[in-house]
């Protein structure tokens, strides 16, 4: 990994903390796959856009109905955990 590449990941990590007032390091607990018969959506404020059969990396299981992810692009939010198959 490059110097320009690990700065724009701490970037990206200082971003999601401050914008879901998340504290502390953040650690991968598991690793989740959207539901391939799920239809695929757009993110929208804090929520993360859905592509089916799509691993993500669960940061928080933060309620019944959601959970903190984040996907291959290092982009962070919540998405329901309708939608969420373990691997």
């Amino acid at each position: 990994m490059t110097l320009k590449e690990c700065k724009k990941e701490e970037k990206s990590d200082r971003e999601f903390q401050k914008k879901f007032k998340f504290e502390g390091s953040i650690k991968i607990l598991t690793q989740m796959m959207v539901d391939p018969a799920v239809t695929e959506k757009r993110g929208r404020g804090k929520n993360l856009p859905l592509r089916r059969g799509e691993i993500l990396d669960v940061i928080q299981f933060t309620n019944q109905e959601q959970i903190l992810c984040r996907n291959s692009q290092r982009k962070y939010g919540y998405v329901p955990r309708a939608v969420m198959l373990h691997l």
